[in-house]
């Protein structure tokens, strides 16, 4: 059994090495693969015209319930859409990956992440505006949308059928197979090692919180993108802004601090040192277990996304743009400041990183914020786990109909309780280059059907500066 084991782990790490030379080679000392997701939303960010910045007051009125319509197809609200896609990016990406970010680049990586999620603004707006043009309603009622029917309709529509259909399958089977490891077992693996600084006697019998944590994931799971969008909606702008206010908290605590910090950053932000670590550190070792800080480019927020009820595609597309704001520019930024101003990126032990070097900035501030930020970054984990266990299933169903979708589920769960119980260290690897892959037929397939989403972005924005979009009250 163990030359078995031994055998396996062998061809895994082989794997992982290859996808890696692939994934990361890199151009100029910047990776393939985050140089692709970049000329892709530089690209997008031109081409709609700054809509990242034209279009944001927009984003926030119909987020907030203005232009929502009950009657409308769909299965969820732009709010719980927003919120059920945020719950898959906003957690460890944004806390432990712009620490390790900090300690590899200095300060000055923060610049380049933000700038990062400003042009990720374009590209989610590109990605969801094409999921609801291409989504299709399934018998039982239910939503289907997503990269894989915007790559294989869209492209089959510009008289590129063969190239979309392959598009299709490579982004629905690395985004099943991928959801298993980031998306699900290294969160649970990560709120268990949390949850054990608190009571110690987890790490003794971590089956314990693993069956707890499978259970609560299953029983959510099984109601669909609706629960799933109401679980989101209650944890998410909860926790986001218990967050925030804490960070604040510690900035205010910090006040003569803060000028001292925001220059430090601007300085460092040019240095060789900064340029590396942002670039590099923040948006690939980092945020790599966060799947990014935003996803933006990835395409698996558009499964969500294609459930809103709408029949105006660009209007998802618009609030979509506002996740890169809040996970990156909000609450990335939150995180590295409260890490600079507590001066806790050079003070703490060198055995302290990511979380933990989080952790020691904010209880620098205040003795016991420690403990609510495990909070916080357990319920974060948990709503990543069962938000990527809805982009998978989907991406199951799609390749498979719904003849295993019960297979996929047990599937799902259980790697949940594994991911607590054992450090499945190549699987997860090997995962996680598999959700950086999906990166490469989404773009490419964003890119040659923009034209689509600029003439329809064109079209709406004309109805709304001349008042044809009716107004149904502001609810959430």
């Amino acid at each position: 059994m163990d030359a078995v084991t031994n055998g396996l782990d062998r061809a895994l790490n082989t794997s992982v090495n290859a996808l890696e030379k692939t994934l990361f080679f890199s151009i100029g000392g910047l990776p393939l693969v985050i140089l692709w997701l970049l000329v892709g939303a530089t690209y997008f960010t031109l081409r709609m015209g700054l809509i990242n910045i034209r279009a944001f007051r927009h984003a926030i009125a119909v987020t907030l319930g203005r232009y929502d319509d009950p009657n409308e197809p769909g299965e969820v609200n732009h709010f719980q859409a927003i919120a059920t896609a945020l719950s898959a990016t906003v957690g460890l990406g944004n806390i432990a990956g712009v620490a390790i970010g900090i300690q590899l680049g200095g300060p000055g990586a923060v610049v380049w992440m933000t700038l990062a999620g400003f042009l990720g603004m374009s590209s989610k707006f590109v990605e969801c505006t094409l999921a609801q043009q291409y989504r299709t309603v399934r018998p039982d009622g239910t939503i289907a949308g997503g990269p894989m029917y915007y790559l294989s309709h869209g492209l089959d529509k510009l008289g590129l059928p063969s190239l979309g259909r392959w598009l299709a399958f490579a982004f629905a089977l690395l985004c099943a197979i991928g959801a298993l490891g980031g998306g699900n077992m290294f969160q649970a693996n990560q709120t268990q090692a949390a949850i054990a600084q608190i009571f110690p006697l987890i790490d003794q019998y971590p089956w314990i919180y693993g069956l707890l944590l499978t259970a609560m994931v299953g029983v959510v799971i099984v109601g669909g993108i609706q629960r799933i969008g109401t679980v989101a909606g209650t944890i998410v702008p909860t926790m986001a802004g218990l967050y925030v206010l804490s960070g604040v908290w510690v900035i205010v605590a910090n006040l003569p601090a803060v000028p001292g910090a925001i220059a430090l950053i601007t300085r460092e932000a040019f240095s060789p040192q900064a340029i590396e670590g942002g670039m590099i550190a923040v948006m690939v070792q980092g945020l790599r277990r966060g799947l990014f800080s935003n996803s933006a480019g990835v395409g698996s927020a558009a499964i969500a996304h294609a459930a809103t009820r709408t029949k105006e595609p660009v209007r998802e597309g618009i609030v979509a743009s506002l996740e890169p704001f809040i996970d990156t520019i909000v609450i990335c930024n939150l995180t590295a400041l409260v890490c600079v101003v507590t001066n806790a990126y050079q003070t703490a032990p060198d055995a302290a990183l990511g979380f933990e070097l989080v952790a020691i900035a904010f209880g620098q501030a205040v003795s016991g914020f420690s403990i609510m930020l495990t909070v916080a970054v357990c319920l974060f984990a948990f709503s990543t786990i069962i938000s990527w266990g809805y982009y998978g299933e989907q991406c199951w169903r799609y390749l498979t109909g719904d003849r295993w979708l019960a297979a996929y589920r047990v599937v799902y769960v259980a790697a949940t309780f594994v991911g607590t119980v054992t450090q499945p260290s190549a699987v997860l690897a090997f995962s996680d280059m598999m959700l950086f892959a999906i990166a490469i037929p989404n773009l490419l397939g964003c890119m040659l059907l923009s034209n689509q989403v600029a003439a329809a972005l064109k079209d709406y924005w004309q109805r709304l500066q001349t008042g044809q979009m009716p107004i149904h009250g502001i609810k959430i």
